[in-house]
């Protein structure tokens, strides 16, 4: 009877000691969680930015498709020849968000700046749902694009 009781007890003993201190424990419940993407297409001009901070819950799906084709085979042309970033970004979440994308001149004016066509930012904070679909182009034609086009260039 005393060989088997000794065991359970050492096996109890074993298992108070591994318990971490509370401090352990506050440490991990104050987090602060961060789940960030940023992709730039040079030759687009374009660039996005998905960021979530400060999360309880993310389920998140996000797909980017990013392109850099020069039609013209020259090394020293340096138009866009055709470039694009597409995003496609469903997520569900409880905590912060910040969605921002941006297009801009892939060529730089006489004082070295290049100029922004347009950009835009979004920030969101509670409990939300994010679908949303961006595609930026450049060296394209409205018609041969779609509807939600956007120029580049």
């Amino acid at each position: 009877m005393k060989l088997i009781i000794f065991p359970i007890v050492f096996i109890l003993i074993s298992l108070g000691a591994a318990d971490l201190p509370v401090s352990y424990y506050q440490a991990m419940s104050n987090m602060n969680t961060v789940d960030t993407l940023c992709v730039k297409n040079y030759d687009a001009g374009a660039s996005v930015t998905e960021s979530y901070t400060d999360f309880e819950h993310l389920d998140k799906e996000t797909e980017v498709t990013s392109r850099s084709l020069n039609t013209s085979y020259d090394e020293n042309d340096n138009s866009a020849g055709n470039a694009t970033l597409e995003v496609h970004m469903n997520s569900n979440v409880v905590g912060k968000a910040h969605v921002a994308w941006q297009s801009r001149d892939i060529l730089p004016d006489k004082a070295g700046r290049h100029a922004v066509y347009s950009l835009a930012g979004e920030d969101l904070t509670g409990v939300f749902s994010i679908e949303k679909f961006i595609q930026l182009w450049s060296n394209s034609t409205i018609g041969s694009v779609g509807p939600n086009w956007l120029p580049c260039s």
